[in-house]
């Protein structure tokens, strides 16, 4: 015989009308998820673009130093018609010079790795962008 016996259903919880438990964030309707730096980058990089481009892949890798610290985003954008394509030039021509303003991160290199132009019915342009940040502070 057990010490202890119970004869209720240990998985009535999980079944029970969910309406009769109070949800403490249930007020938050405006609330909005915090950016991270990830975030911000492409959406710095998609500004730049008159937000023509589509963003198919982002690596982010954090490095450190002795004297700093931060992280390597590598952006890959696809621009597809003639449109978006300009946009992907305006990109490929602001970028190295662009002034990022990025809470908290400095960027110390802004670079065009690769550009794949394919020309046709439906014309379309991959970049790719690699940014390095520093910590500020």
């Amino acid at each position: 015989m057990m010490l202890t016996e119970s004869h209720r259903d240990p998985f009535a919880h999980a079944f029970a009308d969910l309406g009769t438990y109070e949800v403490k964030s249930a007020g938050l309707a405006g609330f909005r998820p915090r950016r991270t730096t990830a975030d911000r980058v492409r959406a710095a990089l998609l500004a730049l673009t008159g937000g023509a481009g589509t963003v198919l892949s982002h690596e982010e890798k954090a490095w450190a130093s002795i004297t700093f610290s931060g992280t390597r985003h590598e952006v890959v954008l696809e621009f597809c018609g003639a449109e978006a394509v300009a946009g992907g030039e305006e990109l490929i021509e602001r970028l190295p010079d662009h002034e990022f303003a990025l809470p908290g991160q400095l960027v110390a290199d802004a670079t065009i790795s690769a550009v794949d132009h394919r020309f046709g019915a439906m014309e379309r342009l991959e970049v790719t962008a690699v940014l390095l940040l520093l910590e500020e502070g």
